[in-house]
């Protein structure tokens, strides 16, 4: 199922067709993780490593990197994720039990964005509802489906698994970056191709 390869604001706990049109979109990836895990690791390296491959072409959204003083969180990520084509979600150890990394999943999920899934330290199937997200009161039963729903669908999807004691972090941050262009290309592809379909019928 899954192949093997190889500064957020961390705000619920601690501390090719890449031209100038591009950088006056709004974003075009989503970097959705767990910043006690991977914040200085996997997330921030990814982040670089798109702004490298792309002269700067592909505008990532990492929370510490996109935001600024004053920004609204719950209106700034919701705006980044409605504008992206692709979403890289790093799911972790301790992934499951952040209420913002889960509902920022949810949100890609009914968007239907593309999601790239990178088991970092975890497999496929330990992607469950921890049972006090679950009975806390803080969500309607509306919102844990949502939950547990965009998790299945993760869980269901390829992507890469890292083993932090035997892997190469720098394969894979290399690896994912390519998966991201690649998706973002054929997206580009298809756009141009509907629109010459469009302007051919007229």
């Amino acid at each position: 199922m899954a192949a093997t390869t190889p500064r957020r604001v961390e705000y619920d706990e601690e501390d090719v067709f890449f031209g100038p049109r591009r950088r006056q979109r709004g974003y075009d990836v989503f970097i959705n993780h767990r910043g006690v895990d991977t914040k200085r690791t996997v997330a921030r390296l990814l982040y670089d490593r798109l702004e490298q491959l792309s002269g700067g072409g592909i505008r990532s959204f990492l929370d510490n990197m996109s935001m600024r003083p004053g920004d609204r969180l719950e209106e700034r990520i919701d705006e980044a994720i409605r504008e992206c084509g692709v979403a890289v979600a790093i799911f972790s150890k301790s992934y499951c039990d952040s209420d913002f990394c889960l509902h920022e999943l949810a949100m890609l999920v009914e968007a239907r964005k593309t999601i790239i899934p990178i088991f970092y330290d975890i497999k496929p199937s330990d992607l469950i509802l921890p049972q006090a997200v679950v009975d806390s009161k803080d969500h309607l039963p509306r919102d844990i489906e949502r939950f547990r729903f965009a998790l299945r669908q993760a869980k269901y999807t390829v992507g890469l698994c890292y083993d932090s004691a035997t892997g190469d972090l720098a394969e894979l941050v290399s690896t994912a970056a390519n998966a991201v262009v690649e998706r973002i290309e054929e997206m580009e592809k298809k756009s141009v191709q509907r629109r010459q379909t469009i302007v051919s019928r007229l």
